[in-house]
């Protein structure tokens, strides 16, 4: 039944936009351990994504065992063909940008809301989300997502910074994520606006002496 047939495809997409989350979680703090840590400089994690941006270039030209195995698991349909791996590239890049740019406890704290709050923002918006962003109408991204995400992104940014800076560097990087900044007609990906603008919004405070 094509009914039948089409329920199963937003089922595989749902579950597969799950892991990806799962996962985005689990790297991002990944990252922000072995960066806290000092054991992934921004040096390395350049180096990182050069390797990982190979990768994805040649998996769209080759075959390549486990590579493309996890693609298939874990891509974005539309990403798959283009730029498979675009997810953990660009956020590596945001989190490289974040340490060259902001002072490391801000830097930090940026990446923690990068971690916790995007991608609690997604999953609870997927699964409770009934309400339209009142911050962006025309934004598919829900209301109860940007919330939870902005009290994760809160809690996980305690850790670094002081509890104002946390609290609306995480608030406004969640508005942000909601309202898909697009340049060039294309929008930035959320691993890039979240991060700068969570550490943007708190060095301005900061500088402010709030």
């Amino acid at each position: 039944m094509p009914g039948n047939t089409l329920l199963q495809d937003v089922s595989m997409v749902d579950h597969r936009e799950l892991r990806r989350q799962m996962l985005h979680l689990f790297f991002g703090t990944l990252f922000l351990i072995l960066i806290y840590v000092e054991f992934l400089t921004s040096w390395s994690i350049f180096i990182l994504i050069v390797v990982l941006g190979i990768v994805s270039y040649a998996s769209t030209k080759f075959t390549l065992p486990v590579i493309n195995e996890l693609i298939e698991r874990y891509e974005r349909p539309y990403d798959a063909d283009k730029f498979p791996g675009r997810g953990p590239i660009l956020m590596l890049v945001g989190i490289l940008l974040s340490l060259k740019l902001f002072p490391r406890d801000i830097a930090l704290a940026s990446i923690a809301v990068l971690a916790f709050g995007d991608s609690i923002s997604h999953l609870v918006g997927a699964r409770f989300g009934r309400r339209k962003s009142i911050f962006s109408p025309s934004s598919p991204k829900l209301l109860e997502g940007t919330v939870a995400g902005s009290i994760a992104g809160f809690f996980a940014a305690l850790a670094f910074v002081e509890p104002v800076e946390a609290f609306f560097g995480s608030l406004l990087a969640m508005i942000a994520e909601s309202a898909e900044i697009d340049m060039n007609k294309r929008p930035v990906d959320d691993n890039m606006v979240v991060p700068l603008v969570a550490g943007t919004v708190m060095l301005i405070l900061r500088s402010y002496g709030f």
